[in-house]
């Protein structure tokens, strides 16, 4: 059965926008479910690659409610989120002011990011990459905004090289992350739409080949979990 979230082409990002404006309000409990608590790690290990000094600039591009661009900003970085969908920043915003964090948050597309060139020490996305139109756009986006030596970091779902471990971590987000979305948003789609995104999705080797290209230096690959889960890095 088609999925009702994902499609190619030029509906991607209606669909994906309609996608995340249904799941906004339960998006951070059902992070929490499905990874057992994990993606916190995740992300903390994300902040550290990035290395700010207070007084950097930082982007978080896909920010979604602001859970990586909140860590970023604690570094002492000026931060800014930009994200795609409004209800995702609503929440984003209503943390930030919660917690008296000084963010700037924006709505925008990542694919035509608002910003001249080289102006940013650190670009990350968190679970956003894959689900772009054109992801190597999105990267490229995030590259020309990046000053000279300035970091670029994708945290998202993997693609693990061992045809076994691949297989069963798919049946994983094929028969139980489905059910989550269920159980907590009514909606079975909402997360099935991870596994036919990643399917599209060419993970952690497509990345790290697309920052060579852009000739990132320093690329590594951090993977988790046998690579179902990865940080990938490259310095401008």
């Amino acid at each position: 059965m088609p999925n009702a979230y994902y499609q190619t082409g030029t509906e991607r990002a209606t669909r994906v926008n309609e996608l995340f404006t249904s799941i906004a309000p339960r998006y951070d409990r059902i992070n929490d479910i499905q990874s057992f608590g994990m993606h916190h790690r995740w992300k903390d290990r994300l902040v550290r690659l990035a290395k700010l000094q207070p007084g950097d600039r930082a982007l978080d591009v896909c920010c979604g409610t602001g859970d990586i661009t909140e860590r970023l900003a604690a570094t002492g970085a000026e931060s800014t989120g930009l994200d795609f969908t409004a209800s995702m920043l609503d929440v984003a915003r209503e943390r930030a002011q919660k917690s008296e964090t000084k963010i700037t948050y924006l709505q925008g597309d990542a694919m035509q990011l608002p910003f001249p060139d080289e102006s940013f020490d650190a670009v990350t996305v968190g679970f956003g990459l894959r689900n772009l139109s054109d992801w190597e756009t999105g990267l490229q986006e995030m590259h020309r905004v990046a000053r000279p030596g300035g970091r670029l970091l994708v945290l998202d779902f993997g693609r693990p090289d061992d045809a076994v471990w691949r297989a069963l971590y798919f049946a994983y987000l094929r028969l139980i992350v489905p059910v989550y979305g269920k159980l907590f948003c009514g909606n079975w789609s909402a997360y099935a739409y991870i596994l036919e995104s990643l399917k599209a999705y060419p993970a952690q080797r497509g990345v790290e080949r697309a920052m060579t290209e852009l000739k990132c230096h320093d690329v590594r690959v951090i993977n988790y979990f046998g690579g179902a889960m990865s940080i990938n890095l490259g310095i401008k």
